[in-house]
């Protein structure tokens, strides 16, 4: 799993903010909006498209993608749906984006035109619609969606698990995990979760939410995501106990 981005909504720096960490010269506290791609034997897939889609794919570099999965329809979430157009260009057919009946209804009517059966433009966004209903999976990945609490609106993480390789949840936005998520948590190697800020959110993990849930889940490696700019870097990974780390933009977790 690459970390495409590991900030919040407006990412860090804050437009016309001068704190600390919106200042900062450490490359760790430039967060772009949270995105993840997972690579698993040939199969590549992204998780969700946010606004920073295309300046995280030209960094990464990588070209081709065989799904796009949706954690939810917030604008970090989805607002790069148009910069689909380059995976297309090299796809024969369209790409299938999984999301729920929620996400999926709000990305039809946010992106009309991609999804109108008069669309045939090779150009554009060609996407193949799947509701997600269940467990899925692309070659021998398994991907598992993981309902959890999120802002009112319906919000999924997922489970991504491959043979001979450690499974790994990737959980970006998140206010409460429900009692049947957390058992499927329960054993998972590696956990990529939602911590906003030390201070408590109405909609989303704080520090001490992200670090209970790692407890209650048992997980030996937990990365936190989804970061706002009262987080430092060094000061918050100074702080954390074993087992869990700050992640950064880039990061590439080996599974």
């Amino acid at each position: 799993m690459t970390l495409l981005g590991t900030g919040t909504s407006v990412g860090v720096p804050v437009i016309g903010c001068s704190c600390p960490v919106c200042v900062s010269a450490d490359p760790r506290n430039k967060r772009l909006r949270s995105s993840a791609l997972v690579r698993a034997g040939e199969v590549a897939v992204l998780v969700d498209s946010g606004p920073d889609l295309r300046q995280q794919a030209l960094r990464e570099g990588f070209r081709e993608l065989d799904a796009v999965v949706y954690s939810h329809a917030h604008l970090d979430h989805v607002a790069g749906f148009d910069e689909l157009r380059a995976f297309c260009w090299r796809k024969d057919g369209p790409l299938p984006l999984h999301a729920t009946q929620q996400c999926m209804a709000t990305l039809k009517s946010m992106f009309g035109w991609a999804f109108a059966p008069e669309n045939d433009y090779k150009g554009y966004v060609q996407p193949d619609a799947r509701p997600i209903a269940g467990p899925f999976g692309y070659g021998d990945l398994e991907i598992t969606p993981l309902p959890v609490e999120h802002a009112g609106v319906e919000t999924v993480g997922f489970l991504f698990q491959y043979p001979g390789a450690r499974s790994i949840a990737y959980l970006p936005d998140v206010k409460r995990i429900p009692d049947k998520t957390m058992h499927l948590l329960r054993g998972v190697d590696v956990l990529v979760v939602d911590a906003l800020r030390p201070q408590e959110h109405p909609t989303h993990f704080s520090l001490g939410d992200s670090l209970a849930a790692i407890r209650q889940a048992a997980i030996k490696e937990a990365w936190l995501t989804h970061l706002g700019h009262e987080n430092d870097h060094a000061t918050l990974e100074a702080g954390l106990p074993p087992g869990v780390r700050v992640a950064w933009d880039g990061l590439r977790i080996e599974l």
